[in-house]
C-alpha cells in the first residue's frame, strides 16, 4: 500500500506529547500511521525542543526526538525556502512560523500538512499543500 508523504505542524507534536488525554487522543493517531511516510524541517523543531529541554521534560525531549528520527527528509532552511514562506504568507496571511513550516511542507513534497488548529484558521487558506486538522 502506497504511503502518504506527511509534514507534522509543531501543534500536533505538542498535542501529543503533552496535551490532556482527549488532546493527545486526537493528535497521535496522525503520528503512528503506518500509511504515513514523514518529513519535517529545523521550524518544527525549533517550535517543539527548546521549551522541552530547559524545563528538563526529559519524556517530551524523547518523544520529540523519537518523532523526528522517523522523518524520511529533513529540510533545511534556505533563501529560496525563506522567499517562499514570504510569498505565501502574504498570499494567505499566515503567521510567519506556519508560512515557514508551509513551505517545508512544499520543499519536502508533502502530500498532506496536519495541522492542530481548527479549519477556520488562516493556515487552511493555503493551495500550496493539502491543509489537514486533526480536530474532526
Amino acid at each position: 500500500m502506497p504511503t502518504t508523504l506527511t509534514y507534522i505542524d509543531s501543534g500536533v507534536l505538542i498535542f501529543a506529547a503533552q496535551g490532556t488525554a482527549d488532546a493527545a487522543a486526537l493528535a497521535l493517531p496522525f503520528l503512528v500511521d503506518q500509511n504515513r511516510e514523514y518529513v519535517a524541517g529545523d521550524y518544527v523543531r525549533l517550535e517543539v525542543l527548546p521549551k522541552a529541554i530547559f524545563y528538563k521534560r526529559t519524556e517530551e525531549v524523547e518523544f520529540y526526538e523519537t518523532f523526528f528520527k522517523t522523518a524520511s527528509r529533513w529540510i533545511p532552511t534556505s533563501q529560496a525556502l525563506l522567499e517562499c514562506a514570504m510569498e505565501e504568507a502574504s498570499k494567505s496571511g499566515l503567521r510567519a512560523l506556519d508560512a515557514l513550516q508551509i513551505a517545508c511542507a512544499v520543499f519536502a513534497g508533502a502530500e498532506e500538512f496536519i495541522t492542530s488548529e481548527k479549519p477556520s484558521k488562516p493556515i487552511h487558506r493555503t493551495k500550496l499543500v493539502k491543509v489537514v486538522s486533526i480536530f474532526p
